[in-house]
């Protein structure tokens, strides 16, 4: 394809104006056609006059040499093309009419479509020169596909509505190619651009594109009953006639995921269909392939759809398994609570494990880890890891980390086989596109109390980092992690503040929280069950001195200080969960502290695991201190940075319990009322000091502090990184 760029290179090369043409002598014009050519004149004249600044010369570009070549062309070459028609005699009296104005016409097609931004102005040149092209083609009885194919798409798009070549026998094929043109130029709307052209000659070989590119996208397109439909069910192709097929079956979805193995005919559809009303079963299936799929992938070899198995096994994971051992929590008896998983292999809880991240609770995962290793015949945790072919396994690593299991995991292998895979666990973390392993490595760290294991994670941080020098995002994900590493071993002194540039992470300032209204506000939710009541009493009783004042109301309670800095603690009443009167209480305290413009700097959690969605949904993006005060809410990091992404976050990896919580919140509270900063370090110390020696001192060690979240420390670091590189 020609280009601008192109000649002019050739220009400075040859010294020599490559656009131009010696300009020919233009004849005698008869009087019939004089208007014609005063029209063409008037036409390049309104071209020079589309610059803002409306001078002489058309200037589309910030480089005066294109401008002044389009200028050549614009001059020169419409000049030729006007003496050449007068001067063939090949020509009509009527074909030069016509041609005259197909002149004119390509001249004001083209201001119309650089008006309207359908094409740039330097792609002028390059269509006065196809329009050339073409006359010659025409006169010789030549196709002009190859003008269509060689320019770009809006040049084309302009010729084929010319009056000279509208009508052309080619004229069918050469917009085809407009299509391609446009296919090519968007991948991933080749379908969507199809369905306006259905019938273009090459469909068929894009719409098997599409089908080993983006079965998903050619499944929802398969059963459209429209004539692209039509045109994907009649491709005769293995793959998209497999499509096809699910595509037009009610259940097509619950086989769908299975796409690789039945068009490759290592499945029939009737294994699929004999479990299709059996969730148990079909749950197995979907297991047993994404086995199958994991040792393909540990080679290489990627199946088709196999991001859609793995979704399609999690909501089976979740809405079989994981719901129905999350409602039996309150059950005493594990035998009644883990009765659903009785005939699980270790490899199908292992799925539950991993895919249930987000929705697991605390004793739930507790349970199932447990019988993963009671129903191996040899319970080792690498031979665990290989019959899973090692998939999603450093979420699990994550997991059991995060849930106090890490070294019980590890003790479960030979020790260099433990060091290989925590070797494994920190490598390749710029691997994918997201920043998901990087933040698990992050977070496992904080919670590893093994020096040794510290210490070997450091170094292979650091090998990373020394053997990657080119690509800046591994370079970045590395030096981040170690540097927080680093910085949790105090001898270090290093001040993460300042390295990364990013907000304190050790301290919250009483002034960053106070709301434009200079006052500190704070919003509890809480849940109407049994639990819910009490915690709430206790809640309240906490703040009956003089320092505060309690107002309560039908649905909620303000805590306001009456003394030092000012702060407003507004709770919802733990009405009947029953009815959903708690859900409607939160909702009227956020539109009370909306209407009243008070933003929560402060969110606190209290209640159970299984509410703590409900919380997160309706977190205030103002918040900077968020806590967590359910069992397991250490888990729900990731969903509350996507609101907060630099708020402080207290959290239980366990546990959680309304003593710790409450006695945080009251230390808190009354810290910032005396006008303090909350050191975090500090703080935690006080609270070791009033749990260490309580019965709930165990529970209180599954607490993790802000300063100690490393994962949210890493994605703040990270983003104030990229921030910065790209200012």
């Amino acid at each position: 394809m020609k280009k601008i760029a192109v000649l002019l290179l050739l220009i400075a090369c040859l010294q020599t104006l490559v656009y131009s043409q010696a300009e020919i002598m233009m004849p005698k014009i008869p009087f019939m056609r004089q208007l014609f050519h005063a029209n063409i004149d008037e036409a390049q004249k309104r071209i020079t006059q589309l610059s803002p600044n409306r001078d002489s010369l058309f200037s589309p570009s910030s480089d005066e040499s294109i401008n002044y070549q389009l200028h050549q062309i614009v001059k020169v070459r419409i000049n030729n093309i006007q003496a050449n028609i007068e001067l063939d005699s090949t020509l009509s009296e009527n074909d030069k009419f016509i041609w005259l104005r197909a002149t004119e016409n390509l001249l004001n097609d083209f201001i119309s479509s650089y008006q309207y931004k359908n094409i740039q102005g330097v792609l002028l040149g390059d269509l006065i020169i196809a329009f050339e092209e073409g006359l010659s083609k025409l006169k010789n009885k030549e196709s002009i596909a190859s003008i269509i194919y060689e320019n770009d798409g809006e040049i084309g798009s302009i010729l084929l509505n010319n009056i000279l070549f509208k009508n052309l026998p080619q004229v069918k094929y050469c917009k085809d190619l407009l299509v391609l043109k446009l296919c090519q130029r968007n991948p991933d709307r080749i379908l969507n651009i199809l369905t306006v052209y259905p019938d273009v000659f090459f469909a068929d070989s894009l719409i098997k594109v599409v089908a080993y590119k983006n079965q998903e996208e050619l499944y929802n397109y398969a059963a459209t009953p429209n004539a692209l439909g039509q045109k994907i069910q009649s491709v005769n192709d293995p793959l998209v006639k497999t499509i096809g097929l699910l595509a037009f079956m009610k259940t097509g979805r619950m086989y769908f995921p299975f796409l690789d193995e039945l068009y490759t005919k290592r499945m029939q559809m009737d294994e699929i269909t004999r479990v299709i009303n059996q969730p148990e079963n079909y749950f197995k299936l979907l297991v047993k392939t994404q086995i199958v799929y994991g040792e393909r992938l540990l080679k290489g070899d990627t199946p088709l759809v196999h991001t859609v198995l793995t979704n399609k096994l999690k909501d089976k994971a979740i809405d079989i398994y994981i719901d129905t051992i999350n409602a039996l929590h309150d059950e005493k008896s594990d035998v009644v609570r883990f009765k659903k998983v009785e005939s699980l292999t270790p490899q199908e809880l292992y799925y539950l494990c991993v895919l249930g991240e987000e929705e697991i609770y605390t004793s739930s995962y507790l349970g199932l880890y447990k019988r993963i290793f009671e129903r191996m015949r040899t319970p080792r945790s690498d031979s665990l890891l290989q019959s899973v072919h090692f998939h999603l396994y450093k979420k699990f690593l994550k997991m059991a980390a995060g849930f106090n299991q890490l070294d019980d995991f590890l003790n479960k292998m030979n020790a260099n086989e433990a060091d290989n895979i925590m070797r494994s666990f920190v490598d390749n973390l710029a691997v994918k596109n997201t920043l998901e392993d990087a933040v698990d490595v992050a977070d496992s760290y904080a919670s590893i109390t093994n020096v040794k294991l510290k210490k070997l994670i450091i170094q292979q941080i650091q090998k990373n980092l020394s053997n990657e020098t080119n690509n800046k995002r591994t370079t970045t994900i590395y030096h981040i992690l170690n540097t927080i590493f680093l910085s949790m071993d105090s001898s270090n002194k290093i001040n993460l503040t300042t390295t990364l540039g990013i907000n304190p992470v050790f301290e919250m300032p009483n002034k960053l929280l106070l709301a434009d209204n200079k006052r500190i506000v704070v919003q509890q939710f809480f849940y109407g069950d049994k639990d819910g009541n009490n915690v709430f009493n206790a809640f309240v009783s906490k703040f009956r001195n003089s320092n505060w004042s309690i107002a309560l109301k039908p649905e909620w309670v303000e805590v306001k200080s009456t003394k030092g800095t000012p702060i407003s603690i507004f709770a919802n009443r733990p009405l009947d969960e029953t009815k959903d009167l708690d859900a409607q209480a939160q909702l009227n305290l956020t539109n009370y502290l909306d209407s009243l413009q008070l933003s929560p700097t402060i969110v606190i959690h209290r209640g159970h695991s299984y509410y703590v969605k409900s919380t997160i949904q309706q977190i205030a993006p103002t918040a900077k201190i968020i806590l967590l005060g359910s069992c397991g809410g250490y888990q729900s990091l990731n969903k509350v940075l996507k609101i907060c992404p630099e708020a402080h976050i207290i959290s239980s990896k366990q546990v959680g319990t309304g003593v710790i919580n409450q006695g945080m919140i009251t230390t808190m509270m009354e810290q910032l009322r005396m006008g303090k900063n909350l050191n975090w370090p500090n703080l935690w110390k006080s609270f070791a000091a009033m749990f260490g020696n309580s019965k709930n001192k165990e529970q209180f060690d599954d607490y993790v502090p802000p300063h100690k979240n490393l994962g949210a420390i890493f994605i703040m670091a990270y983003d104030k990184t990229i921030q910065a590189s790209v200012n």
